[in-house]
Formats: structure tokens, C-alpha cells, sequence
């Protein structure tokens, strides 16, 4: 054999009522100093380390009937005996992760990432790749199928000698990086498909549902066309319109009860998303839940281009054994926030006043966020693996996300740009330069290289912009950015503990500047209400309320269902209440005084008179 034989896999779901997947990876001509494999520590697209090789139960080696011993070198590799023929490692991999970024396996269905399953033979990462993707045993299972973007075999058949779209068999990938970045759905799933500029996309369901699927694929194809044409520059319908970087892409859904969340891969998205989110059939106008979801499925398909083809050079390639650390997750993840709701509203999927109460919720969060005082974007960039994705009690006095703050960084940019250019050029012009000289060439972005961009692009000096923007935490100029394009941004007090902002006061609503503040957050465990946050500088931090204490009663009385909301609703600014809370095994009885609530709920709107050109301009581009 030479050195370029294919690495091959199989993966057989070996006992999904125990959860467990048998994995086999086999190198043809394994080192012949003793052959490593390992498994990533981190998935991309998720910042955290993750330790995927936690969840190897058994493990073991062989060459042909023979026994090979296996050396673990450390939390993640392990060595086998050097051989001098075909070497094949068996995995049993626990799977019980329910998520977009792990594997998750029972006798309903099976899903898996790369990451989680595929050992890495180091020193031939760049190898051709071979996986058999094989059925559970059983009866049962006898009408499950596979959904994945990976590529068929040439040649290939329903069956071990290969496979064709949503069979069983033999996938192929041109190097590891490509075989893990194709996550995996086998079951029983409703699936739908369409084509967007040419290129087959699929809508593959799995979970108890009842969803109107022609309306999923009908928005979704509206939507999809709208990024391509964004990215090629050209209008919707013209012809010669370009192609997405992607022959084929598959949407690959579960719907639960409860859950909300995406990840990205070079041709396809896992979504996890509620049932109540998908549209019902008969439904006649689309529901919040409903652009949410169409939100986070814009969110994830621009990815396709935005850090999957465009990459910090950090990771460039990806160090799948560590943190890899860059300060511009803003622009990969913030800039992607901004573009996933106004494609929405430019492609006609949402009204403009829909995008505008979308866009105040999320200056909302923004503004109710201490931490936007205390770290920069660039800084929540740099941070994701040991702060944005390990959050605890104080993460809203401490950070900032990077995916909403960025997203604010690009409205501002955006608008600053049009304005300032007589709407001759755009963010969009950027995003597109940036796509021509990183995206198409696979060149990793450094990171001074986009600022440098966006001035060459624009002719605009900008660097004051970046530095308040990216290197301070100084306030955004959002106010003054929206009313260049015939935007009125009001703030006001909060209603109530679930008013996220976007709305004007109701019509009912008492003297908004009465409304009481007490500064935490809570969530309710069965008939217990948990404090989950204290806010800096509110009543609760004052009087020493600290998180992680059960409220047991406000002034004598034990909550109900309503909680603090509905205990607020009866008391006004200045008002003493006193409070019992148990701290671990300890009852402390603390006393606060209610103060009135910040005006940080903001309401857009269009401004009064003839509307403004550049906001046409702004949310009819394509």
C-alpha cells in the first residue's frame, strides 16, 4: 500500500437502548513507529473545549484476528503497538447528548457530529476518507434512513458497497477536516426539498410534529436565494445568477418540546428548535416563533460563507487539540446576527415594522447588559472559550456577547457607511470584497485585515469608528445611526420581567416611571423560584440578595406562579419589602428598597413625515 490509501471508517449503531455507537477506523499503513489517533478536544463553530473522548467507553486494536495493545497518552490520544499491516481501532462511544454539537442516540433516532466519533489518525489528517454508515440491528429499525451532506461514493448503491442520498453505505470526504464537518440523522424523518439558484436543498424533520412542510420549503428557498444573490451580487431572477459554494445542502432539524439553537458546517446546519416553532398547517400569517426559527435557519445558512469559507486565520487550519484564540468573533458571529434578520426582512419573509420590533428587542438585551460596560467586543471575542460559553451567576456584570453586540457593530457600521456615501456603498460591498479576496481564495483573515478592507472599500476613514466600536465600551451610537435613516429609537421602563422590548407601552400600562426595579433575574425549579442573577447597581445587590438563593418568601407571603413580577406589580419605587431566601442550608432574612426602573426597553418606529430614501435603500438591498 502507499501512503495516500484512504482512511476508513464505519459506524454502526450498536445498542441505541444503551446509547452506544461502535466506531472502527482502519489506516492501511499505520506508522511504523507505533500509530496515534485522538479525538478533537472542540467542535468548530462552538468555542468551548469539550473533551469528546470523555465519552469513549471501550476502546481497542487489531490487525487482522490479531490483538494490538493500545497506549492512552493523555486525556485524548492514544499509541498502538507499531504493525506492519492494515491497523484497525474499534471505538464504543457513548451517545446521549441532545444538541447541535454533540451525538445523541436511542431507539427513536441517531445523530451525530465528527468530532464525536471520528479518531483522527495523526499524520494522515490530508487522506481521502471512506465511511460506512450502517443500520441498527433489528426489525425496528428496518425503515430508518440517513440524512447527511456527506458525498455518496461514486458508483454507489443502497447498500454496503455505497450509498445514495438517504441510504445506508459508503460516504466519502477529501480529507478529515471535510468528514467531520457533515453531521450525521438517521431515523425515521419527514423530509422536503427544493432548489435555490440550481443547488438541491433538503429539509430533513425528526421528532413528533405536525409541520406544514411546503411552507417551511417555500420561505426557506426565498430565503436561501436571497444569500446567494447577496454574496454573488446579483438581483433575484437575474440570470447567471451564481451558484452557492456548496453543490448540495441539507437542513437537518429536530424538534423537541423544549430547545432552541444551530451549528454551522460547509454543507448543511444541525437545528434544534420547539415543536411550537415550526408553522402549522392551515396557519395564515407566520407566527413569532416562526421567524424565529427562519431567524436561526438565516443565521446558520450564511455561515456558509461567513466562517466556514471566510476564517479568522487563527483557524486557518482549525488546531483541533486546544482553544484557538482570535479577537473576531464579532465579525464571524455578530456580523452573521445582523445579516440573519434583515435578509429576512429583504427578502419579504418579515414586514419592516416586524424588523424593526426584532431589532429593538435585541438593543434591549443590549442595554440591560452590565458587562457592556466592563469588556469590549473584541475582548468577548477573544474570551468565548473561558467566559462567553462557561457563564455563571456574574456573567451579566462581567461580558458582553460578541453575537449581539457585534450585530449592533454592523448596524452601526452599515448605516454609517450609507450615510456617509450617499448610499453608494454598503456594508454589503464589504461583506462581498471580503468574500472575492478571503472567501473564494481560502486566504485566513488576520486580524487587522477587515478594518483594512472596509476603508479600502468604502474610501471612508473609519478608524475612530472601529476603535470606539471593537476597543471600548463605550456606548454604541445607535440613536444617531437609525435617525440618519428616518428611524426613531425611544427608550422606556420595562412592564413587566418578560417585556423583552420592541413594543410600544400598552395601552393599559400604568405611569411607566413608576414601575419598581428590584435588579435580579430568577428562573422557577418546581414550586421554588432560584435566583439565577444579581444585577450590578440594583436593589438586590444592595441588600446582599447573591445567586444561587431560593426565594422562600417576600414579606411573609411565598411567591406563586406569578413570582417577583406579580409581587412588583403591587409595590412602587421607594416601597421596603423584606425578603427570606435560603442560602445553601442557611435562612437569611434581608430587607430592600424597590428603585424605579431603568429606561432601557427600546421601541423603533418610523419617523413621522415623507420616509427616508436611505431607509428604502437599506432594507430593499440585495
Amino acid at each position: 500500500m502507499t501512503r495516500e490509501s484512504p482512511i476508513r471508517y464505519s459506524v454502526l449503531p450498536l445498542s441505541p437502548e444503551a446509547h452506544l455507537f461502535e466506531v472502527r477506523c482502519t489506516v492501511e499503513d499505520p506508522d511504523p513507529q507505533g500509530q496515534r489517533f485522538a479525538l478533537p478536544a472542540w467542535i468548530p463553530g462552538s468555542y468551548l473545549v469539550r473533551d469528546f473522548a470523555r465519552h469513549v467507553v471501550a476502546i481497542d486494536a487489531a490487525s487482522g484476528a490479531r490483538p494490538v495493545a493500545l497506549e492512552k497518552l493523555d486525556k485524548q490520544t492514544w499509541r498502538a503497538d507499531p504493525v506492519p499491516g492494515p491497523l484497525t481501532v474499534r471505538a464504543e462511544v457513548y451517545a446521549w447528548d441532545l444538541s447541535v454539537r454533540g451525538a445523541h442516540l436511542d431507539t427513536s433516532h441517531g445523530f451525530f457530529n465528527g468530532p464525536c466519533l471520528f479518531l483522527r489518525v495523526l499524520g494522515c489528517e490530508g487522506r481521502g476518507c471512506e465511511v460506512d454508515i450502517l443500520p441498527p440491528k433489528g426489525a425496528r429499525y428496518r425503515s430508518w434512513r440517513v440524512a447527511t451532506a456527506l458525498r455518496p461514493r461514486p458508483g454507489a448503491r443502497a447498500d454496503r458497497r455505497g450509498a445514495t442520498p438517504y441510504g445506508f453505505g459508503t460516504y466519502i470526504a477529501a480529507d478529515y477536516d471535510e468528514l467531520i464537518d457533515h453531521p450525521v440523522e438517521m431515523g425515521e424523518f419527514a423530509l422536503a426539498s427544493f432548489r435555490a439558484r440550481g443547488v438541491q436543498h433538503d429539509f430533513a424533520l425528526t421528532g413528533r410534529q405536525r409541520a406544514d412542510m411546503g411552507r417551511v420549503t417555500r420561505d426557506l428557498k426565498r430565503l436561501c436565494e436571497h444569500h446567494i444573490d447577496f454574496w454573488s451580487g446579483t438581483g433575484r431572477g437575474r440570470r447567471g445568477a451564481r451558484r452557492a459554494p456548496m453543490d448540495r445542502y441539507v437542513f437537518l432539524v429536530t424538534a423537541i418540546g423544549e430547545g432552541y439553537g444551530g451549528l454551522e458546517h460547509r454543507g448543511s446546519t444541525a437545528l434544534l428548535c420547539a415543536r411550537d416553532d415550526l408553522p402549522q398547517p392551515g396557519m395564515q400569517q407566520p407566527s413569532e416563533s416562526y421567524r424565529n426559527f427562519l431567524g436561526l435557519c438565516s443565521h446558520e445558512y450564511f455561515h456558509t460563507w461567513n466562517v466556514k469559507r471566510i476564517k479568522p486565520a487563527a483557524f486557518s487550519p482549525y488546531d483541533l487539540e486546544r482553544e484557538n484564540y482570535t479577537t473576531l468573533l464579532w465579525l464571524f458571529e455578530g456580523f452573521t446576527s445582523y445579516y440573519d434578520d434583515l435578509a429576512l426582512a429583504r427578502s419579504g419573509l418579515v414586514t419592516r415594522d416586524q424588523y424593526l420590533e426584532t431589532l429593538g428587542r435585541g438593543i434591549s438585551s443590549y442595554l440591560r447588559t452590565p458587562g457592556r460596560r466592563r469588556q469590549t467586543v473584541s475582548e468577548s471575542s477573544f474570551d468565548a472559550w473561558t467566559k462567553f460559553y462557561r457563564q455563571d451567576e456574574n456573567s451579566p456584570n462581567a461580558i458582553v456577547s460578541y453575537y449581539l453586540k457585534g450585530s449592533l457593530v454592523a448596524l452601526c457600521l452599515d448605516l454609517l457607511i450609507r450615510e456617509r456615501t450617499r448610499a453608494r456603498k454598503s456594508l454589503d460591498d464589504v461583506m462581498r470584497a471580503l468574500w472575492k479576496r478571503h472567501g473564494t481564495s481560502g486566504a485566513g483573515l488576520d486580524e487587522g485585515d477587515f478594518e483594512r478592507l472596509a476603508r479600502e472599500v468604502t474610501g471612508l476613514g473609519l478608524g475612530r469608528f472601529f476603535e470606539t466600536a471593537l476597543r471600548s465600551t463605550r456606548d454604541l451610537p445607535l440613536k444617531a445611526a437609525l435617525l440618519t435613516h428616518g428611524i426613531d429609537m425611544r427608550l422606556r421602563a420595562a412592564e413587566s420581567a418578560g417585556d423583552k422590548g420592541g413594543k410600544p407601552a400598552g395601552k393599559d400600562a400604568r405611569a411607566l416611571s413608576a414601575r419598581p426595579a428590584i435588579g435580579l433575574r430568577t428562573r422557577r425549579e418546581g414550586k421554588d423560584w432560584i435566583v439565577t442573577h444579581v444585577l450590578d447597581g440594583g436593589a438586590a445587590q444592595a441588600a446582599g440578595v447573591a445567586g444561587g438563593d431560593v426565594l422562600v418568601a417576600v414579606d411573609g407571603v411565598r411567591p406563586g406562579s406569578g413570582g417577583l413580577d406579580a409581587v412588583l406589580d403591587r409595590r412602587r419605587p421607594g416601597d421596603d419589602i423584606a425578603l427570606h431566601v435560603f442560602r445553601r442550608d442557611e435562612l437569611l432574612a434581608l430587607r430592600l428598597r424597590l428603585r424605579e426602573s431603568p429606561r432601557d426597553t427600546c421601541v423603533l418606529s418610523v419617523a413621522a413625515g415623507r420616509e427616508n430614501p436611505l431607509l428604502r435603500r437599506w432594507l430593499g438591498a440585495r
